[in-house]
């Protein structure tokens, strides 16, 4: 039994007799794609993202590997590697400090961009588009602007106006 201690809403401290948890960095997510030249096009030729890796293994087996400018989080994509149908992850969230600008960046290279907008609780943003309010947060609030935009594949994106971090973040 752990003797960790629950403190704040999200995380977890050891007392100070316990040793530190190991760092656990997301590095890469896998995102299914139907067409894996067209997603390749799509990310770096149309996006700019930068292409780490192009690994043809074999015929059922490859392996792209871009990333977003800034980030340090990579995304992955080939054939072989999941077995989730293409165009069904939702929820990818890039953070950015400027939406309108973001916003204009993708819609200049031919993205369909929805939004600004923000979700009617002031909290982050409920599946769908129901909740949404058009426009950008009344006092430009960190944490409290999207948008949102799909890649070729129905695959959807968010983008997060973070201009100031939370305490601890």
């Amino acid at each position: 039994m752990s003797t960790r201690r629950r403190t704040g809403s999200r995380t977890n401290t050891p007392p100070e007799s316990e040793s530190t948890a190991v760092d656990m960095k997301l590095e890469v997510v896998i995102l299914p794609v139907s067409d894996v030249e067209r997603a390749k096009g799509f990310y770096v030729e149309q996006l700019g993202w930068r292409l780490d890796a192009d690994f043809p293994i074999n015929d059922g087996y490859r392996i792209v590997q871009v990333t977003p400018p800034g980030s340090a989080c990579s995304v992955i994509f080939g054939k072989g590697l999941t077995e989730q149908e293409a165009g069904t992850l939702h929820g990818l969230q890039l953070t950015v400090t400027d939406i309108l600008k973001a916003k204009e960046e993708l819609t200049s290279s031919g993205v369909e961009v929805v939004g600004p907008f923000r979700d009617e609780t002031g909290a982050f943003h409920h599946a769908g588009d129901t909740h949404r309010v058009p426009g950008v947060h009344p006092e430009r609030a960190s944490y409290g602007t999207f948008a949102a935009f799909k890649d070729l594949d129905g695959n959807e994106w968010f983008l997060q106006e973070i201009t100031e971090r939370a305490p601890g973040r």
